[in-house]
């Protein structure tokens, strides 16, 4: 297991680029001469970029050896943070964002395939080991980079990333054997998949969360700033709460799914996520000063919590649908992830700029009630899954960086 520390640094430089932006856009928007809603458009370009990308890049590299393709990934992803930080414009930033994406959604499922064929008989420990890269990011890397780029700009931050992925490219040629890649799911295969009711439920159901929860979380360093008037290292250690929470939420999603039923689970996160969101603005409009931060601070450490109960409980589930076509109801659970994070970036920009940011919570907690909505609507199960679709031997299954 050893060597597949190496892969979980490139998936910690990927998180750890992804999860900082949230707390670098007011001053890479100074810098820049942009808005922060058009800044939080990078969030969009990426996300978009990644669910796009993913499906197509994992079908068109399918041939390649994993280690080739995993060096290749971090090579490109190292480049593209050094074009972020040396860019002097907008649309220059926005070229950098789109290759880090394509770089990541090969990177990612590369990993996880990689990962499950070294260890057959512990496929979910090891694959759960490259995620601990994501989970470090939002506790570790995340908060180091808000903080840095408060001292010393936001360009660094980038060449720190840079460096980390050159680093993991190093561990990866030097750790890793060479690995054939097993046959992917083509595109047809992936979208008779997809048209399973209850798969295109679930998937719809994640779109839907994620909208809620990146309306929000993009601009958070904007909502701080606005409600408790906090910013640089402020929100760095807010950022810290945050992933400190998720790693606890995540664990406790984990044991919780093997108790509960998973659709009841989802159903408590929803509602919970929606109280806190609304609250958070409410928090905002109405609470005095003194008690207004420590009450703000204690909702976002619990909302940190909620929120990476999610991945564990949606997976599980989708897993559980039909075990022998996990690995591509995952691959589509992770575009459906980052197709949702990309709007819910898209919806944010649009509250912040004609809303304003104290807004961002009533917004994101209504997205969360739809997505109860269409939990509950969502169609039984179907017992007869596996021989609708039949047997895959893909496994490049891929999970959210640390949201």
């Amino acid at each position: 297991m050893l060597p597949l520390l190496s892969i979980a640094l490139g998936a910690f430089a990927i998180g750890t680029e992804g999860f900082m932006l949230a707390g670098l856009l007011p001053a890479m928007s100074g810098d820049l001469g942009v808005s922060i809603p058009a800044v939080g458009q990078l969030v969009t370009v990426f996300s978009l970029t990644f669910a796009l990308g993913s499906p197509v890049l994992a079908v068109s590299t399918g041939h390649v050896d994993r280690k080739r393709l995993l060096m290749g990934s971090m090579v490109v992803f190292a480049l593209g943070n050094f074009l972020a930080a040396m860019a002097h414009g907008y649309g220059t930033l926005l070229v950098a964002r789109i290759i880090m994406a394509l770089a990541a959604s090969a990177y990612m499922p590369a990993a996880s395939a990689y990962a499950a064929a070294t260890a057959p008989e512990r496929r979910g420990r090891a694959i759960s080991l490259i995620y601990v890269g994501l989970n470090l990011a939002t506790v570790v890397g995340a908060p180091l980079g808000v903080f840095f780029g408060g001292h010393f700009g936001w360009r660094p931050t980038f060449l720190g990333v840079a460096a980390l992925a050159v680093l993991a490219m190093g561990g990866i040629w030097w750790m890793l054997a060479p690995r054939a890649a097993a046959r992917p799911a083509t595109f047809a295969e992936r979208l008779s998949v997809a048209r399973l009711p209850e798969v295109l439920g679930a998937l719809v159901v994640n779109v839907v969360a994620q909208i809620g929860i990146f309306a929000l979380y993009t601009y958070l360093a904007p909502f701080l700033y606005r409600t408790v008037g906090i910013a640089g290292s402020g929100v760095a250690a807010v950022l810290f709460l945050y992933g400190a929470g998720g790693v606890a939420g995540n664990l406790i999603g984990g044991a919780a799914v093997d108790r509960f039923p998973s659709r009841r689970l989802l159903a408590a996160i929803f509602a919970s996520l929606a109280a806190l969101f609304m609250l958070l603005s409410l928090a905002g409009h109405a609470l005095p000063a003194p008690v207004r931060l420590p009450v703000v601070v204690a909702l976002i450490l619990l909302w940190g919590l909620i929120n990476y109960a999610f991945p564990s409980v949606q997976q599980t589930r989708l897993v559980r649908m039909e075990p022998r076509l996990a690995p591509v109801t995952l691959s589509l659970n992770a575009s459906a992830t980052y197709l949702g994070i990309s709007l819910g970036a898209a919806l944010g920009s649009l509250v912040v700029a004609h809303g304003g940011e104290l807004s961002l919570g009533f917004v994101a907690g209504a997205c969360e009630l739809l997505g109860l909505v269409a939990l509950r609507l969502e169609p039984e199960m179907a017992p007869s899954a596996s021989e609708a679709a039949g047997p895959y031997s893909e496994s490049n299954a891929t999970t959210r960086p640390g949201h």
